[in-house]
C-alpha cells in the first residue's frame, strides 16, 4: 500500500486549501452567526470544478476518483465545515441526477449544477422516515405521461435555495423496492417550503421541510428504473458517509491547528503552557486520533473506488470512526482553549457546533454500528 499523495493530488489539494484561505476564512464566522448561506462563494468553489468533483464527465464534471475528492473537502472543512457539508451534498446530488439522469435532464440541470451556478438538495429523510428510510410515504403515482408527487420531506439541506431537488419516492408496494428517484424543479408548482430551522451549527446553510403538493414531473425526469431508487439512494450514501466523515476530519484538523498556536503563544506561571507535559500529551492523543481517522477515511473512499465487495461496511466504519474522533478532537481543542474557546472571537465553538451534527446525519453512528455488525456475522465479511 503506497500511503503518499501524489504530486498531482497535492497540488489539488493545495488549491483547496488556498481557495479556502481567501474565500472562507475571512467570512465563516460571519456566515455563522448570521445564518448567511454563501451562493457567491460556492459558486466560485465550482469554477474550480469543486462542485462536481466526482460527476461524470458527460455534465462536464471532473469524474474524480472519491479519494481525490475528499483531499479537497478536507482542506475547505478545516476553515468551515458548514459551507464544505452543502457543497458534499451537492456534490453527491449532482453524481446521482449525472449518472442516472435521462439525457434531456443532464442537459437541463448537468453543467449548471457542476459549475456552481445552480445547486441540488437530496431529499430523502421524512418525519416519520429518519433511520428506516426504506419506510418512507412521499408517493409519486403514474398520470399525464408523468408522475403526480405528494408527501413530504425533513431536514433538508440548501431547501428553498437550492435548484433542483433529487428526491426519492414511493412508486411501488411497501419497502425499498418500491422506492423511485426523481429530479424535480425546486419551483415546481405544489413545491413549499417550511421555516428555516433554528440550528446549534450548520447555520451557513438552510434547513427546511419541503412539502409536495401534487406535483407533477415530466416521466423522463425519473432517475434510473422504477423501483431503482433505494439502491441508487444507498450508493449515495456509501459516497455520503465518506464526505462527512471527511468534513469531521477537516474540522478536527483546523481544531488541531487553531489548539497548537495558542499552546504556543498563551503564558502562564511564567513560561507558554506549551511546556506542560499534560497538555503536550492531549495535543499528542488528539494528532494520533485524526490521523488514524484521516487514513480510514481515505481507506473507505480507496475501497469505493475500487468497486469493493465490502465498501459499503468501510464506509460505515470510516464514517462512525471519523464523525466521532474529529468532534471529540475538536471539543479538547476547545478545552486546550480554555475560557477564550468559548468565545466566538475563537472559531473552535463553531467547529464544535458544526462537527457535532456529523455524528447524525448521513446514517446516525449507531446505524453505522449495525450495517457493520450484520455485515461481520454474515460471516463472509471480507474485513482485514
Amino acid at each position: 500500500m503506497d500511503f503518499e499523495l501524489s504530486e498531482e493530488q497535492r497540488a489539488f489539494a493545495q488549491t483547496a486549501r488556498d481557495f479556502a484561505a481567501s474565500e472562507f476564512a475571512p467570512h465563516a464566522a460571519r456566515w455563522d452567526a448570521e445564518a448567511i448561506f454563501p451562493k457567491e462563494a460556492i459558486a466560485k468553489a465550482g469554477e474550480l470544478g469543486f462542485c462536481g468533483l466526482y460527476a461524470p464527465e458527460s455534465i462536464d464534471g471532473l469524474a474524480l476518483p472519491r479519494l481525490d475528492a475528499t483531499l479537497v473537502f478536507e482542506e475547505m472543512a478545516a476553515i468551515d465545515p458548514s459551507t464544505t457539508a452543502f457543497i458534499t451534498i451537492h456534490n453527491m446530488a449532482t453524481w446521482m441526477l449525472g449518472t442516472w439522469g435521462t439525457e434531456d435532464v443532464r442537459k437541463r440541470w448537468g453543467a449548471e449544477l457542476t459549475s456552481g451556478r445552480k445547486l441540488a438538495s437530496y431529499c430523502l429523510t421524512e418525519p416519520g422516515a429518519g433511520s428506516d428510510a426504506g419506510s418512507l410515504k412521499t408517493r409519486a403515482e403514474a398520470k399525464d405521461g408523468g408522475y403526480l408527487i405528494n408527501g413530504g420531506k425533513a431536514f433538508i439541506s440548501g431547501a428553498g435555495s437550492t435548484d433542483v431537488l433529487v428526491l426519492m419516492a414511493r412508486t411501488g408496494g411497501g419497502g425499498a423496492g418500491g422506492i423511485s428517484a426523481f429530479a424535480v424543479p425546486a419551483d415546481a408548482p405544489g413545491v413549499s417550503y417550511g421555516k428555516k430551522e433554528h440550528k446549534m451549527g450548520w447555520n451557513s446553510q438552510p434547513t427546511r421541510t419541503i412539502n409536495f403538493d401534487n406535483v407533477h414531473v415530466p416521466a423522463d425526469h425519473l432517475l434510473g428504473s422504477e423501483g431503482e431508487g433505494f439502491r441508487i439512494a444507498m450508493k449515495g450514501l456509501d459516497g455520503g458517509r465518506i464526505n462527512i466523515a471527511t468534513c469531521s476530519v477537516g474540522a478536527a484538523q483546523g481544531a488541531l491547528d487553531a489548539a497548537r498556536r495558542y499552546l504556543n503563544e498563551r503564558q502562564q506561571f511564567g513560561k507558554p503552557i506549551a511546556s506542560f507535559q499534560a497538555l503536550q500529551f492531549k495535543l499528542a492523543d488528539m494528532a494520533t486520533e485524526l490521523v488514524a481517522a484521516r487514513q480510514m477515511v481515505r481507506l473507505a473512499a480507496s475501497k469505493l473506488d475500487a468497486g469493493h465487495a465490502d465498501a459499503s461496511t468501510y464506509c460505515a466504519m470510516a464514517k462512525r470512526f471519523a464523525t466521532d474522533a474529529g468532534f471529540n478532537v475538536c471539543n479538547d481543542a476547545l478545552q486546550l482553549h480554555g475560557g477564550y474557546g468559548y468565545l466566538s472571537e475563537f472559531p473552535l465553538e463553531r467547529l464544535v457546533r458544526d462537527a457535532r451534527v456529523h455524528q447524525i446525519l448521513e446514517g446516525t453512528n449507531e446505524i453505522m454500528r449495525v450495517i457493520v455488525a450484520r455485515k461481520l456475522l454474515e460471516g463472509d465479511a471480507d474485513i482485514r
